[in-house]
C-alpha cells in the first residue's frame, strides 16, 4: 500500500513539474500572440505587455508591466500596470458558471489635457475603440469579479506642476455577469473609495449593471469629504475664474443610466471659498468657453433624461468677487463673510420652489441680505428676487466709481434696495440706490491731478448736494423695473446674472450720470 501511494505522489509530482515546464515553454508566445490580439482590437491606442506567466494547474494568467498609450500622443503612457492576474471565478462553478476574476494591482493611469483634445477630435466614441475586445483578448472567459488594488489617478491640465491626483484608488465590482438572480434593477456591487488631491476622501457604494446597453449604468450613494478647491485652479483658469482656498464636503446619490443621468445632492458645505470671475474682452479663447459652458448649462435644464437635484447647499465664510478688466479702470467688487443657503434646487424646478438665502458685506463694510424663490418653470424664468445693502464704505468702490462716473470719493456711504419679479416673461420692480454723507473732492486727494479733474469733481460734488436730502444727508433715485425679457428662452441662471448686470451696477449712478451729462451738454 505505501508503495502504490509514493507512485501516486511521485506520477502527480511529474506531472506538475510537466506542467510548469510546459507553462513556461508557452509563456512567451503566449504573451505575443495575447498583445498582438490585443491591439488588432483597439482603435487609437497600443498595448504592450512585458511578461506573461499561466499557471495551467489553476487556469490563470498574469500580466506584468503592462502600458497602455494613445498613438497620437504617446507620452506619457495612459496607462502603467504593474501587474494582473485573470483566473477562473471558482466560486461561480457552484452556480454552473465559468467566469472569471480580475485584480488589477497598483494601476497608475495617466491623462493630459492634450490627450483628451485629441480623444475628442478624433470622433470616435468610447465604447467603439474596442477595450472591451480588448480584455477579451487577455482571458477566453466573461469576467465576473474585477478588483483594484491601491490604484492612482492623475490627470494634467496647462500646468503640468499642478496636477489632479486620485490615489490610493479601491474598487470591488461583483456579480457582473449577472450570475445571481437579482433582486434590484442594477444586481452587481460596486464599492470604490480614493483619496482625492491628498486631503479629501471619495466613497461610492452602491449598485451597478455592467450589461447594459449602450453602456453600462450605475445607481450608487456618494460621500465627498475635505475636497480643497485649490487643485482645480488650473482648470479654473480657462474659465477666466480665479481660486484660493475652500472645502468641500458632500453627501448624496448618483444615477447613470441609459435612459437617466441624475444627480442627488442631499447635502453639501462649502467652507472658506476665495473666489473671483474675471470679465475679459469679448472674443477671447476665455469667453468662448464661457459661453459654451452657459449653452451646455442651458441645453442641460431642460433634457427630460438629465436631472440633477440639491436639498441643501451652504456656502460658509466664503468671499467672492467680480473682477472687470474691460473697464477703464478696470474694478473689482466683492462680497466677503458670505452665507449662502440654497434648498429645493433642481434643474427642472419640478420639486417646487427652491429658496435661496444670503448674507455678507458688500466691499468688506456694507451689511447685505439678499432672498429669492425661483418657482417651477413652465413658460421661461419665474423667481422673485429681493436685495438689501446697507452703508458701504464708498471709499473701497473707487475704480467702480471712476469707471462709471468718472469720478472717486473721500467719504461717503452706500446703500442698495431692491425687489424684482420675473414672470410670464416680464420683469417688474425697483432698484433703488442710495448715497450718504458723500466727500467727492479732496484738496489733498487731488493736489497732483489736472484743472480738468479738478474741476469736474468738483462739479459731482455739487450734483450731490444738489440732490441731496438735507435733514438726512442722502443722495437718493428710484429706478423702476419693467418690461420683457430680453431672451423668454433664457434660464433662470442667465437671467438673475443679466439683471446684476444690467439694473445693480448700472443702476448704482443714475442721478449722477444724468446731471452731470446735462451739464456737459
Amino acid at each position: 500500500m505505501r508503495r502504490r501511494w509514493r507512485w501516486v505522489v511521485g506520477i502527480l509530482g511529474v506531472l506538475a513539474l510537466l506542467a510548469v515546464a510546459a507553462g513556461l515553454l508557452v509563456d512567451e508566445p503566449l504573451r505575443r500572440r495575447i498583445e498582438r490580439a490585443m491591439n488588432e482590437r483597439l482603435d487609437g491606442y497600443t498595448v504592450s505587455i512585458g511578461r506573461l506567466d499561466f499557471h495551467p494547474l489553476g487556469l490563470s494568467i498574469d500580466f506584468e508591466d503592462l502600458v497602455v498609450v494613445q498613438d497620437a500622443s504617446p507620452d506619457p503612457p495612459v496607462a502603467r500596470i504593474p501587474r494582473l492576474s485573470a483566473s477562473v471565478q471558482w466560486r461561480a462553478l457552484l452556480r454552473r458558471a465559468i467566469v472569471a476574476d480580475f485584480l488589477v494591482d497598483r494601476p497608475v493611469l495617466h491623462l493630459d489635457l492634450a490627450q483628451v483634445r485629441r480623444e475628442a477630435d478624433d470622433g470616435v466614441p468610447v465604447e467603439r475603440r474596442g477595450w472591451q475586445d480588448a480584455v477579451r483578448a487577455m482571458y477566453p472567459l466573461e469576467i465576473n469579479q474585477l478588483r483594484v488594488r491601491d490604484g492612482r489617478i492623475t490627470y494634467v491640465d496647462r500646468d503640468r506642476d499642478r496636477p489632479l491626483t486620485l490615489s490610493a484608488v479601491q474598487v470591488r465590482a461583483e456579480n457582473i455577469r449577472n450570475i445571481e438572480a437579482p433582486d434590484r434593477v442594477y444586481p452587481s456591487v460596486l464599492y470604490a473609495e480614493a483619496l482625492v488631491f491628498d486631503t479629501g476622501r471619495l466613497v461610492i457604494d452602491g449598485n451597478a449593471d455592467f450589461l447594459a446597453e449602450p453602456h453600462p449604468g450605475i445607481l450608487a450613494k456618494i460621500r465627498l469629504e475635505n475636497l480643497t478647491f485649490d487643485a482645480f485652479q488650473p482648470i479654473a483658469e480657462r474659465y477666466r475664474v480665479r481660486v484660493r482656498g475652500g472645502r468641500l464636503t458632500a453627501t448624496g446619490d448618483v444615477e447613470y443610466g441609459p435612459r437617466l443621468k441624475a444627480l442627488h445632492i442631499e447635502e453639501a458645505v462649502v467652507t472658506g471659498a476665495d473666489i473671483d470671475y474675471i470679465y475679459a474682452a469679448r472674443g477671447t479663447p476665455e469667453q468662448h468657453a464661457v459661453r459654451q459652458t452657459a449653452e451646455v448649462a442651458r441645453q442641460a435644464a431642460n433634457r427630460p433624461g438629465l436631472q440633477f437635484r440639491v436639498d441643501r447647499f451652504q456656502i460658509a465664510g466664503g468671499r467672492f468677487g467680480f473682477v472687470n478688466q474691460v473697464a477703464r479702470p478696470a474694478y473689482r467688487v466683492f462680497l466677503d463673510r458670505t452665507d449662502l443657503v440654497i434648498e429645493n434646487l433642481s434643474n427642472h424646478f419640478t420639486e417646487g420652489t427652491a429658496r435661496v438665502r444670503l448674507t455678507g458685506r458688500f466691499m468688506g463694510t456694507g451689511d447685505t441680505t439678499a432672498t429669492a424663490a425661483f418657482r417651477p418653470e413652465v413658460a421661461g424664468a419665474d423667481f422673485d428676487l429681493n436685495v438689501k445693502i446697507v452703508d458701504t464704505a464708498m471709499v473701497a468702490m473707487n475704480d467702480l466709481l471712476r469707471a462709471y462716473g468718472r469720478f472717486d470719493v473721500v467719504a461717503g456711504l452706500f446703500s442698495l434696495y431692491s425687489e424684482l419679479t420675473v414672470k410670464e416673461g416680464r420683469i417688474t420692480g425697483y432698484v433703488k440706490p442710495l448715497f450718504r454723507n458723500l466727500d467727492v473732492y479732496d484738496r489733498r486727494q487731488d493736489a497732483e491731478k489736472s484743472l480738468f479733474r479738478k474741476l469736474y469733481e468738483r462739479l459731482v460734488g455739487g450734483v450731490a448736494r444738489l440732490l441731496e436730502n438735507v435733514p438726512r444727508g442722502e443722495v437718493a433715485t428710484k429706478a423702476t423695473v419693467e418690461g420683457p425679457v430680453r431672451d423668454p428662452e433664457a434660464n433662470t441662471a442667465e437671467v438673475v446674472l443679466r439683471l446684476i448686470q444690467n439694473a445693480f451696477f448700472k443702476a448704482i449712478l443714475p442721478g449722477f450720470e444724468q446731471e452731470v451729462g446735462r451739464d456737459r451738454g
